[in-house]
């Protein structure tokens, strides 16, 4: 019965750990995103147009 207990504890904290590293992800990318300027982002999409237009 104990070990029961033991087994369960240590599946919450590994899904805890699981989660918690997903959503700091997600945050570090959202952060990224939201601090690029404009001329940054329209910068970028144009050498990804350009590298398209080059590979066709």
């Amino acid at each position: 019965m104990r070990s029961r207990k033991w087994k369960w504890l240590g599946l919450g904290a590994v899904a805890a750990i699981a989660v918690g590293s997903a959503v700091v992800t997600q945050q570090r990318r959202r952060r990224r995103w939201r601090d690029l300027d404009t001329t940054d982002i329209r910068s970028r999409l144009h050498e990804r147009f350009a590298d398209l237009d080059r590979r066709a």
